[in-house]
Formats: structure tokens, sequence, C-alpha cells
């Protein structure tokens, strides 16, 4: 069932939204050559506790996963692209690293996800990211009241295709709100003016994520973390985003982050990356 939020839901949601925004931009600064993993991990732990947050990943065990897992964070290395399981590794020069993270405050959700390249950045990692970022914001735009779900996955296929990427069915966005995971499933490629309508009060969480040379993917033994099937970088981006009358609402806006949406009010945001796609 697809709960629709009140205007006073999704601004106690943008609460939490504010604080995963914050704390992803904080995490992306502790990133460094010569970090472990481990100490990312702990330093969520330490913000979500002294916040009186929750973790939505803590104990988390869903058919797919070998739960429980137990940590805050998901931290995904150059070929691991989703659900990476923080380890005792050192991050190195050039390593690619997705940090995912979804928390509760009050009983209200957000979830969200970027990639950063840590050290010396290769021009073709930072495409790959360059190109989820702009897929997002496409998605973002394209989540109207009044269009429809494939309208929001159309967008993020688009943008892959013409940077030249292909994009895997098995994962994409969700809904989001009293839980981490709700319905729609939100796909990373579809057909316009098809599916669910876009009401006001539809939140949902948007993530692209693209493997650099391959749509297939193989699991850790670790039972979480996913992997590009052929070895290839991944990157992820994700915002969790509220459909209101206005327009599209991105809740997890990081400080000083450009967006294609709408702010609460109706107006139009500052944009800071294109948001339609890019020839190859």
């Amino acid at each position: 069932m697809i709960e629709l939020k009140t205007a006073e839901e999704i601004d106690r949601m943008a609460v939490t939204g504010q604080f995963v925004g914050e704390l992803l931009a904080e995490l992306s600064d502790v990133a460094a050559v010569g970090v472990n993993l481990m100490d990312i991990e702990h330093h969520a732990r330490r913000r979500i506790t002294e916040r009186g947050a929750e973790s939505c990943y803590w104990d988390y065990a869903p058919s797919f996963g070998r739960g429980p897992f137990r940590n805050v964070l998901c931290l995904s290395v150059n070929d691991a692209v989703l659900h990476g399981l923080p380890h005792d590794y050192v991050l190195r020069d050039g390593d690619l690293l997705s940090i995912d993270m979804a928390v509760g405050i009050d009983g209200w959700v957000a979830d969200s996800a970027l990639s950063i390249i840590v050290g010396t950045p290769d021009p073709a990692d930072v495409r790959l990211i360059e190109a989820t970022e702009v897929a997002l914001e496409a998605a973002i735009t394209a989540a109207r009241p009044g269009g429809r779900l494939g309208d929001v996955s159309a967008a993020i296929g688009e943008v892959a295709q013409a940077y030249g990427y292909r994009v895997n069915g098995e994962f994409g966005g969700h809904g989001i709100g009293r839980t981490m995971h709700e319905a729609p499933h939100v796909a990373n490629s579809g057909r316009p003016r098809r599916g669910l309508r876009l009401d006001p009060g539809l939140t949902i969480a948007i993530e692209p994520w693209l493997c650099h040379s391959t749509d297939k993917i193989r699991y850790d033994r670790d039972g979480w973390t996913i992997r590009s099937a052929d070895g290839s970088r991944t990157a992820h981006s994700e915002h969790t985003v509220a459909i209101t009358a206005s327009g599209p609402r991105v809740l997890t806006r990081r400080p000083g982050q450009g967006t294609a949406s709408t702010d609460a009010d109706g107006r139009s945001a500052t944009r800071s990356r294109p948001a339609g796609p890019r020839p190859r």
C-alpha cells in the first residue's frame, strides 16, 4: 500500500533529510587516503547517536542479504556499488567510494547516497559519477505532480544511455516514509507516461547506480556487497524526494548543493549540473 504524506509529515521527513545530507557531506570530508572504512563507520555511529537518530540499516535483514546487517553505513569501494559491508580496508589514492545511509528521527526516515573519489581522480571515474548525478537530477525534474512514475525511470535510463552506460534492473529506488523501504519500486529505466500517477504526498528515494562496462552484478561472500560482474568501477547517487503541489522537493539536499528540484515554496532552486542527458 502507498501512503501519501501530509505537508506536515513531509516537513518532519525533511528534518531527518537535513541531518542525512549534513552527515553525508561530513563523511565525504572524513574519507581520505589512509583512512580505514571502519573509522568512517564509527564516525557515523557517533553522530547518529549524538543526534538521537536511529539507523535503518542496523539489524536490517532482507531476503537478498545475509542478515542481520550490523552497521549504519553501506561503504562500497571501486567495483562495489551497493550494500557494501564496512570492513577493515584502508582507502588508497584513486579509490572510488560510495557512501549510502538511511536514518529515522521521531519516526520519519530519509535515505541518500553519494560517490566520491579519494585522492587523485581518474577522468573515467569522474564521468561515471557525473552520469549518476545528472541522472538523479533529471529524475528529480521529472518527478512532477500529475506525471507518472515511468517519467522518473525513463529520465534515468535516458541519461545512462546518453553517457554510454547500461542499466541493471535488479535494484532501484523505492518509496520511503515511516520505514526505509515502502511501495512503490522506482526502476532506473522505464517508459514515460506509464505507471503510477505522481500525486502530491508521494515520497520516494530515487537512486541511479551504474557500472562502467556492464549491467551485470555479483555478490561477495559476505552476502551483502554487490559488485560489477566484470570488476569495472561503479557509482551511486541518491536523494529522498517528496512530490508536492508545486513540484519535487529534495529532502536530503547537502549543504551548498544545487539541485534541479523546487524548494518548499515552489521557487526554482539553483542547478549545479546539467539536468538533461549529455552526449557520449
